[in-house]
């Protein structure tokens, strides 16, 4: 699981799913960078990058990007830069990806974990 060790989302994610318990490894990506094999990984999963992309980051708007069409490309770049462009939590289990903090997403994490 990628996540911000300080995030109270993400902990929260962590508690409710019982990742911890269900052997989930973790990468706390404030302390410990996401490699670019690990965002490519990731986005093999996912399909795209922009799938991983946080437009919610205070960032996003600080540097006007939601008044400019991002490529591919951009999102990936900018995910590598800053942390806080990446949804957070990823979650990888097995072949299956887990992007971000909607409710439908943590359920189905949650039961992914289960198995």
């Amino acid at each position: 699981m990628y996540h911000l060790a300080s995030c109270t989302t993400c902990q929260a994610i962590i508690k409710e799913t019982k990742a911890a318990e269900a052997g989930i490894e973790f990468q706390n990506i404030r302390e410990q960078k996401i490699t670019a094999r690990q965002l490519d990984e990731m986005k093999k999963l996912a399909g795209s990058y922009e799938a991983l992309f946080s437009r919610r980051a205070l960032k996003y708007k600080e540097l006007g990007l939601k008044d400019q069409k991002l490529t591919e490309d951009d999102y990936r770049s900018y995910i590598l830069s800053e942390d806080t462009f990446l949804k957070r939590p990823v979650t990888i289990v097995g072949e299956k990806i887990f992007i971000g903090n909607d409710k439908k997403t943590v359920e189905t994490l949650k039961a992914a974990l289960k198995k």
